[in-house]
């Protein structure tokens, strides 16, 4: 733990007081620096909620005391795909590992004895205030409890709008969830919201199946229990295939898995999961041409700004169950245990407490 200075917001920035943070695995990805380039020393975290203690020049839209979630990617609100109702990949502040300054003019909000702390995602949530550019703040309802919706700037919402979003399974229909993560079980929420029939959840793990049926999740399948390719265990099981299948393992044999185990005529495959980067896969022409359609989401088709806070009103109708992905909370001063708790596969999220 160390203390930092935290500059003002500059040009179109806010500065937040986070209250609530949880962890998620791509933080951990990158503090184990597997990602590209790392960049040390560098302040991480990027699920949270808090709220707006200033705003600098040219934000319009939010004001101290404003509760907000601060968003890995952002909505400049201007470019061509913040335009389109179709993207959320705006051009100006879609997600961006490499960078460890803020956009306005390169630099850190970050230091300690006047040496700079690079920045996360833009987000920077580990730390009790934070510098975030307006574009990449959601404003949500100041009577949602931060300490829950804190983990729909994430995970949750790239799960849950894999399968609302894109997926968009038909009430009565058959999904199959790929990955039982946090991602995984937000896609299988999505499609218990969607008022599916059959919820099937894939993974090695079958630890995670008992879990799983909070989630709407109906039946298991484990690779490792079958003889032949998992599409045709699934195909076997739902008369020739599911009618959406939602993948959120990142693992390439996975992605064929989930194309090839929808329903010819109309079944739909989401990819979700990120590869490695030398990744590809192959699957036969037909099983296009015999009308399956694979698609690729981020961040659940959300539009930061405009879309989030509807999620946060799924919640508040009682709609979307949130306190279930919660497993653990801590104080800040313990959040090494957040990382011990997703690192041994105990915890779907983890509440860290920075007033604690």
């Amino acid at each position: 733990m160390e203390e930092v200075e935290v500059a003002p917001p500059q040009k179109h920035e806010v500065r937040i007081k986070i209250l609530f943070t949880s962890l998620c695995h791509t933080d951990v990805y990158f503090w184990e620096a597997k990602g590209q380039t790392p960049l040390f020393p560098r302040i991480f975290g990027h699920e949270a909620g808090g709220i707006v203690e200033s705003v600098g020049e040219g934000v319009t839209d939010l004001q101290p005391g404003d509760h907000v979630l601060p968003i890995f990617t952002g909505e400049c609100g201007d470019c061509p795909h913040c335009h389109s109702e179709e993207s959320n990949m705006c051009d100006l502040l879609r997600i961006n590992t490499e960078r460890g300054g803020m956009i306005h003019d390169g630099e850190s909000r970050f230091s300690i004895n006047g040496k700079p702390i690079h920045h996360f995602l833009g987000t920077s949530t580990f730390s009790e205030y934070t510098v975030v550019h307006s574009g990449q703040v959601a404003k949500i309802n100041p009577d949602a409890p931060l300490d829950k919706v804190c983990i729909v700037s994430c995970g949750l919402s790239t799960g849950l709008g894999a399968t609302l979003n894109v997926a968009k399974p038909k009430k009565g229909q058959s999904v199959a969830i790929f990955g039982l993560g946090a991602v995984g079980l937000a896609a299988a929420e999505g499609a218990r919201i969607a008022g599916a029939s059959r919820i099937i959840g894939v993974d090695l793990n079958p630890s995670r199946f008992d879990q799983a049926k909070k989630f709407g999740v109906t039946e298991f399948v484990n690779p490792k229990d079958h003889d032949k390719p998992v599409q045709q265990v699934i195909a076997e099981m739902t008369n020739g295939g599911v009618d959406r299948s939602v993948e959120c393992t990142g693992s390439v044999q996975a992605m064929i898995q989930a194309f090839e185990c929808v329903h010819d005529g109309w079944g739909v495959a989401v990819l979700v999961g990120v590869p490695s980067k030398d990744d590809a896969f192959k699957s036969h022409p037909m099983n296009f041409l015999n009308e399956r359609t694979l698609k690729g989401t981020f961040f659940g088709n959300y539009k930061p700004k405009t879309d989030i806070p509807g999620v946060v009103e799924k919640y508040m109708n009682k709609e979307l169950e949130l306190e279930k992905f919660i497993t653990h909370t801590v104080p800040f001063s313990e959040i090494n245990k957040a990382f011990d708790y997703m690192l041994k596969g105990e915890s779907i999220r983890c509440i860290i407490t920075m007033g604690a």
